[in-house]
C-alpha cells in the first residue's frame, strides 16, 4: 500500500514542479497514432546519440541527454507496445506495427540539462511524460454527450450517397418500426447487428464519422445489451409528446433507456476518467487520405473533427488548476503521412488542414490556447527526387510498395484551401500504401517530428 501512495505523492509533487506532462496522442482510424508514439518514444529514447531532432532546440544544442521507459501512474492500464511495434519496423522487410485495439500508456522521464542551470536541481533536470493513446473509434463517441436519444437519431444522415448503400440491409430492416411497438431481444439484436455491419463497411469505404464507436471496437462488451441500439428514422415527423409518453417496453423508449445508459456507463467514464487528465494533445489527421478518397468522404471527415473538437477542454492552466483539474493548455493538429507527396506539397497541406478545421482553429484561437498547424511522417515510407520530364524537373517520390515492388511517382497537387466542385472533377490523386523505410543507422527517419516535439514539450526543456 506503502509504495502507490509513495508514488501518488511524488507525480502530485512533479506537476506542482511543473516537472510531469500528459500528453494525449488521439485521432481517428488511420491517422497514424501507433507509428507517431513510436517514432516519439524512438527519438527521445535517442536523443543524444544518433537521433535526428535539430528542430528540437534542446536537442540542437546537445542539452537532451535521452530518455527511459518508467513504470506507469496506473497499473491497469495496458503499456503501449512499443517493443512489438519496434520489431515490425526492423523486420525484413521491415512492416509497419499493429495498430493498437485499446487504451494504452507509457512514461517516459526525460533528462536533459537546462539552459541555465541553478543550485536547484543542479546541472541536470528529469522531465516525467506520460503518453497516451486512444482507439480513434473510442473518440467518435465524445460527441454523443451533447445528444439525447431523439436528437442523436436526426443527426444520423444514412440515406445518402454511398453511405445509402453501405447501411441499405440496415434500412430494409429498420423501415416501417413503429416507436410505439414491441420488438422482441432477438429482433432489436439482430437490427443492431446490421446497423454495426453498416459502420464496419463505411470505416473500410474510408468514411470518418460513425457512432457510436464502440460498435466498431466493442472488446469486452461484445454482445452485450448496452452495444444493441441504433438510430429511430423519421423521429422529426412524430410529436416529440407522444414520444415521452411512450411505455417502458415499445421500442423508442426501450432504444432510448440503452442509448442513455451507453452515455453515461461508457462515455461518459471514459471521458472523465481519461480525457480531463491531459495536459497536452496532438490530434493525428489523414487528410491525404480522405482527398484521395473523394468529396463525401473528405466533407465527412470534416465533420467528425469539428464535432471531436467540441468534445475537449481546452484552456490556460494555473498551478492549482494544474494540480486539481487539468485542462489541455496546448494543442498540434498534425497532417500525417507527409512523405507520401513531394516536399513542395507540404505547404499546402498543412494550409488545406487549417480550411478543413478553420472554425475549431478560430474558437481556440479566441480562448487564447496556443495552437499549431503542422505537416508531417512520423515514420518515413518514402524519399523524395527528381527526374527529367519535358525539359525540367520533376519532383517525385521513391518507395516500395507493400507488395514489394520500388516505384517513382508524383502522387498529384495538394490544395492550400477547401476543394470547389471542380477540383474533384480534374484532380487525380495516386497514394499508394508504402511501406517503412529501413531505419538510418540507429533511428527512424522522419519528417518533422522534431517540430511537433519542440511544440508539446520544447518549453518545458529550457
Amino acid at each position: 500500500m506503502r509504495q502507490p501512495l509513495t508514488r501518488e505523492l511524488t507525480d502530485l509533487l512533479e506537476r506542482g514542479r511543473d516537472r510531469q506532462l500528459r500528453l494525449a496522442v488521439t485521432g481517428l482510424s488511420r491517422s497514424g497514432k501507433t507509428a507517431f508514439l513510436t517514432s516519439l518514444v524512438h527519438q527521445l529514447r535517442h536523443a543524444g546519440l544518433a537521433a535526428r531532432l535539430d528542430l528540437l532546440p534542446a536537442a540542437r544544442e546537445g542539452r537532451l541527454l535521452g530518455a527511459r521507459r518508467v513504470e506507469q501512474q496506473d497499473l491497469g492500464v495496458p503499456r503501449f507496445p512499443y517493443d512489438r511495434a519496434m520489431a515490425a519496423l526492423d523486420d525484413s522487410p521491415p512492416r509497419w506495427p499493429e495498430p493498437t485495439r485499446g487504451i494504452s500508456e507509457l512514461r517516459l522521464v526525460i533528462r536533459y540539462r537546462p539552459r541555465r542551470p541553478g543550485w536547484v536541481g543542479g546541472d541536470t533536470r528529469r522531465l516525467t511524460l506520460d503518453l497516451f493513446d486512444y482507439p480513434g473509434e473510442w473518440l467518435l463517441d465524445l460527441p454523443l454527450l451533447g445528444h439525447d436519444f431523439a436528437s442523436w437519431s436526426r443527426a444520423q444522415v444514412l440515406d445518402r450517397g454511398e453511405r445509402a448503400t453501405l447501411f441499405a440491409d440496415w434500412r430494409q430492416a429498420v423501415a416501417g418500426l413503429d416507436p410505439a411497438e414491441t420488438v422482441e431481444e432477438g429482433r432489436l439484436a439482430e437490427i443492431a447487428e446490421r446497423y454495426a455491419e453498416g459502420l464496419r463497411a463505411a470505416r473500410e469505404a474510408g468514411f470518418a464519422d460513425l457512432q457510436p464507436g464502440r460498435f466498431l471496437l466493442p472488446g469486452e462488451l461484445e454482445g452485450a445489451p448496452v452495444l444493441q441500439f441504433f438510430p429511430l428514422p423519421g423521429l422529426e415527423r412524430v410529436d416529440q409528446a407522444r414520444l415521452a409518453g411512450l411505455p417502458p417496453e415499445s421500442l423508442y423508449a426501450t432504444l432510448a433507456r440503452r442509448f442513455r445508459h451507453y452515455q453515461q456507463h461508457i462515455v461518459k467514464p471514459f471521458y472523465r476518467e481519461h480525457f480531463r487528465r491531459f495536459d497536452r494533445q496532438i490530434v493525428l489527421v489523414d487528410v491525404l487520405g480522405a482527398l484521395d478518397a473523394g468529396p463525401e468522404r473528405f466533407e465527412d471527415l470534416s465533420r467528425a473533427l469539428s464535432r471531436l473538437m467540441q468534445s475537449f477542454d481546452y484552456g490556460r492552466r494555473s498551478l492549482l488548476s494544474r494540480l486539481f483539474a487539468p485542462r489541455i493548455d496546448r494543442l498540434a493538429i498534425a497532417a500525417t503521412k507527409a512523405d507520401h507527396v513531394t516536399p513542395e506539397q507540404h505547404e499546402p497541406l498543412t494550409g488545406l488542414l487549417e480550411a478543413l478545421l478553420a472554425e475549431p482553429l478560430q474558437d481556440l484561437r479566441f480562448a487564447d490556447v496556443p495552437v499549431r498547424a503542422l505537416s508531417l511522417a512520423s515514420i518515413r515510407a518514402t524519399e523524395a527526387r527528381e527526374v527529367d520530364h519535358q525539359g525540367r524537373r520533376q519532383p517525385v517520390l521513391r518507395g516500395t510498395t507493400l507488395d514489394g515492388e520500388t516505384t517513382l511517382l508524383f502522387p498529384g497537387e495538394v490544395p492550400a484551401r477547401l476543394p470547389d466542385a471542380d477540383f474533384w472533377t480534374r484532380q487525380g490523386f495516386e497514394f499508394p500504401a508504402f511501406r517503412p523505410l529501413p531505419r538510418d543507422g540507429d533511428t527512424l527517419p522522419h519528417i518533422r517530428l522534431d517540430v511537433a516535439l519542440d511544440w508539446l514539450i520544447g518549453d518545458k526543456l529550457t
